[in-house]
């Protein structure tokens, strides 16, 4: 069967310049260092061919080859894929060994072998208290899960069409989780077609993903796909949390691994995928210590990957629909149904770009119309030209992305211009880009196709002229509404829906605070409840900001809890 790669994701890449090297990918560790191993686990033998680890099963034991051979597979519908083979001093994982998720590969032995073996939690133990090891472990994992996204060799098959809406939801929910597949397209490949044949599976059922143990879903939605991978099995969703993190957004992740380094048990709920609106920024050139920049999905990938180091864990899929906050310990109860305890709260849900009233606005979403513009969005617009509309940070972002020889970006904001909501150096790309044109003083008012986006009208709002262009694609970045229906009064939101924390609370507010302190600065209106970023009320609308709000409230749950 033939198959396209799945776009490379966005965990932290050593040196992203160059493909790693096999010592890289696969480093020997040393006579001393496997003897530091071996002080945290057990030695034993095993016989020849004799299986470790199989497809499918939740990772809980870490493999170091002290003598012998394993070798990596990755069952087909036509044999085995011969990934790689361990010698003495090599170590079998990647990141699901961190977090305990499902093995994508079977590790089986060649002749006679000693191993090496530590729980997950030893392992976990070793990667937070031995700085060496830690570097070792930590790259070669991180280097290893790219290489099967790079590859898609993962053990998921999408089968789906760039026109299709469904299909860049089913691409963007695998990728932005970091998780290998391989894509079949409809347009593209004579495969996909047979594949439905097959399966007696009509066109308008794409798309398709073939999960492991040969279950097929149908146009299936995020949860179901986190169900089918198994994405939060080893969650144990029973126990009492130190701390629950809602939204993994930068301030989110900043929050779960200051809290996770700090020894707390940290348990994370994100609707998507780690990176929250900040994940869709396809270029980020002003966070400190990038002078390079660094995608939000990427910035996401390497905060998500220290989290698990530390031993937070996420479930994915899986928002808050409601917090129950009339005693303690508070109940966060889940899409899922599941109702989870814990001591303390950090909100992080961050802001959705507003829905501009645009007459069949719903109808093209993820058919010609974007929130974000990432890798996929910008493979699916090929060399068409694009609508923007916004004047923020994330707007101008996205209109230099996606500004290339062969395409026009057209920017389209309600007021005089940019200077007032976007970073300087934004503005000169902008202003010296011969291929992006800022219409000021102009919005959309009318959209038309048939299975999609085909045209569109736009209105200068002074002098009430009309155009309409034959444009398949608008990014829609304007303005921002906080994520807080969910919270039902539970806690003091401000008139527009943001969440009001700390000295911004009124008297009125606070007519119930049981406690004789005052709330701390990040604090709601219910004690260790918190709020950062973006749905909090005054906030800075920028990703250091955000980092530091989320790691700045760890230190003031640790006062809630010891208090």
């Amino acid at each position: 069967m033939a198959t396209e790669q799945a776009p490379e994701a966005t965990l932290a890449r050593p040196s992203a310049l160059t493909p790693p090297t096999r010592g890289e990918l696969f480093p020997t560790l040393t006579r001393e260092q496997i003897e530091r191993i071996a002080a945290l686990g057990e030695t034993r033998t095993a016989a020849d061919r004799e299986v470790l680890i199989e497809p499918g099963d939740q990772i809980s034991t870490f493999f170091v080859v002290a003598e012998g051979e394993v070798e990596i597979v990755r069952p087909t519908n036509r044999g085995e894929d011969l990934l790689v083979v361990h010698g003495p001093g090599e170590f079998v994982g990647e990141l699901n060994s961190l977090s305990g998720r499902r093995s994508l590969v079977r590790a089986r032995t060649r002749g006679a072998t000693r191993l090496v073996m530590l729980t997950r939690e030893a392992l976990l133990d070793l990667v937070q208290t031995d700085a060496e090891l830690s570097e070792i472990l930590m790259r070669a994992f991180i280097l290893r899960r790219l290489e099967l996204l790079r590859s898609g060799r993962g053990d998921v098959v999408v089968v789906g069409s760039s026109h299709s809406a469904g299909t860049l939801q089913v691409q963007e929910f695998l990728s932005r989780n970091g998780y290998p597949y391989s894509y079949l397209d409809l347009e593209r490949d004579a495969d996909a077609q047979e594949l439905l044949d097959r399966l007696h599976i009509a066109v308008d059922e794409i798309p398709i993903v073939l999960c492991p143990g040969n279950r097929v879903l149908r146009r299936p939605t995020n949860a179901q796909l986190a169900d089918c991978l198994g994405l939060n099995e080893a969650v144990d969703e029973t126990t009492i949390r130190d701390l629950v993190v809602i939204g993994a957004g930068p301030a989110g992740l900043a929050a779960a691994v200051y809290a996770a380094s700090e020894g707390l048990d940290v348990l994370v709920l994100e609707t998507v995928a780690p990176g929250g609106q900040a994940g869709a920024s396809s270029k980020i050139e002003n966070y400190l210590g990038f002078p390079l920049g660094i995608s939000g999905q990427e910035l996401a990938g390497r905060a998500y990957t220290q989290a698990q180091k530390f031993g937070a864990e996420m479930l994915v899929a899986r928002g808050a629909t409601r917090l129950a906050c009339g005693r303690t310990p508070y109940t966060v109860e889940t899409e899922g149904g599941t109702r989870l305890l814990t001591r303390s709260v950090v909100i992080a849900t961050g802001a959705q770009y507003r829905k501009p009233p645009i007459p069949d606005l719903a109808r093209f979403e993820g058919a010609g119309v974007y929130y974000g513009a990432t890798f996929l969005e910008q493979q699916v617009c090929g060399d068409e030209d694009v609508v923007i509309v916004g004047g923020g940070n994330s707007a101008g972002q996205a209109a230099v992305f996606l500004a290339k020889p062969g395409r026009h970006v057209y920017m389209l904001v309600r007021g005089p211009g940019l200077a007032e909501s976007m970073s300087r150096y934004l503005i000169r790309r902008i202003e010296e880009s011969p291929n992006i044109s800022l219409l000021a003083h102009t919005e959309i008012t009318a959209m038309e196709g048939e299975d999609r986006l085909e045209r569109v009208t736009w209105t200068h709002r002074e002098s009430g002229q009309s155009e309409v262009r034959d444009v398949r694609h608008v990014f829609l970045m304007t303005g921002a509404v906080p994520n807080t229906t969910w919270l039902d009064g539970c806690v003091a939101l401000d008139r527009h829906g943001f969440i009001r924390t700390g000295v911004d609370l009124a008297p009125a507010d606070l007519e119930s605070w049981p406690l004789a302190r005052a709330p701390f600065q990040l604090e709601t209106s219910m004690p260790g409840v918190f709020a950062v970023g973006d749905v909090r009320a005054g906030n800075i609308k920028r990703v250091a900001a955000a980092v530091g709000e989320g790691s700045a409230a760890v230190s003031l749950v640790h006062k809630t809890l010891t208090g």
